[in-house]
């Protein structure tokens, strides 16, 4: 089965057409899981996060488009973990690894851990709005235009958000370095 005769298929019901759906993108969508909630939660809550992914593409199929099938997934798929997340609860995790570099002077790895502490608190002092779309565009490599569309809000506000939450982020590290 082709993706188009499964998208077809599972807009008129086809339960088959889901299953086809499940078995192709499920490491997929597990994956962007993953990423989302790190080590915060178990496999069985990641598997029941891609179970509710798919259970939103089985009722929302009509607004899918054959093109976006997999981006579309992979957005339900960051909503869902980030539901988890805030239904335990938790923040958001900002990927230490990322902020680390490879050095292995002891000395510069412990200033690098201090300033990415710095870094951490001051987004997360951010007003929450700023902080999730801060972190959707900079932390997921979300583009601005999927973060305005999930967000509802134009496009001019998530660049405004995004220069306004550098300059926050900027005057922070200042006064506190």
């Amino acid at each position: 089965m082709t993706e188009a005769t499964a998208l077809l298929r599972l807009q008129h019901g086809k339960e088959d057409a889901l299953a086809w759906f499940i078995e192709k993108y499920t490491p997929y969508v597990c994956t962007v899981i993953r990423y989302i909630i790190g080590e915060s939660m178990t496999e069985e809550d990641v598997e029941e996060t891609a179970s509710d992914v798919f259970l939103v593409l089985w009722k929302e199929s009509d607004r899918v488009c054959l093109a976006t099938v997999r981006p579309w997934l992979g957005s339900v798929a960051r909503n869902k973990a980030r539901q988890k997340l805030r239904e335990r609860d938790m923040t958001l995790p900002l990927e230490e690894d990322l902020l680390l570099p490879d050095g292995t002077n002891l000395e510069q790895r412990m200033e690098q851990a201090e300033r990415d502490r710095l870094v951490r608190e001051a987004v997360y002092a951010m007003d929450p709005t700023d902080r999730e779309i801060f972190l959707r565009y900079y932390y997921h490599c979300q583009p601005i235009a999927e973060i305005a569309k999930e967000l509802r809000t134009p496009a001019s506000t998530v660049k405004s958000r995004l220069r306004r939450g550098r300059e926050k982020l900027r005057a922070a590290l200042e006064r506190k370095l």
